[in-house]
């Protein structure tokens, strides 16, 4: 079942900063500023390296990626997203995935990653188990 409504789907294309926290070997909260992207039903998010988000999740995959998202509810306070899930880590297609971004969170015509031949890196694609926050995509009732 998919737990992104249209409003989610359009907060986490639109070039918002995310913040992905993944957890360390302790146990411990691992907060880190990731560009988002949605494939499928899937919030996905760019790594050239096995960064430590990234051998983080390969250990273990529950993540939260929230962001603010622009607008304010009644009371003035602002919008905000929250999705807990489930990470799984696709190796190859780093590079492509961060190019597509780039053009969303840089600008047309940007080329990024910036060097030549970069490595193939990982792909982190997060399935939604909750979504929480302030905004168009809160559940009914």
């Amino acid at each position: 079942m998919d737990l992104l409504n249209d409003a989610a789907r359009a907060a986490l294309s639109a070039g918002h900063l995310a913040h992905l926290v993944t957890l360390d070997p302790d146990g411990s909260p691992q907060v880190t500023i990731v560009w988002t992207g949605i494939e499928g039903d899937e919030i996905v998010t760019g790594h050239l390296f096995a960064s430590k988000k990234v051998r983080n999740c390969q250990r273990d995959p529950r993540v939260a990626i929230s962001l603010e998202t622009g607008g304010r509810n009644d009371m003035g306070l602002d919008h905000y997203l929250v999705v807990r899930g489930t990470a799984r880590i696709q190796e190859g297609g780093a590079p492509e995935l961060l190019q597509r971004l780039a053009e969303v969170y840089l600008g047309p015509g940007v080329t990024f990653p910036p060097m030549p031949d970069p490595p193939p890196g990982f792909v982190l694609r997060t399935t939604p188990t909750r979504v929480l926050g302030a905004g168009p995509w809160q559940a009914e009732g």
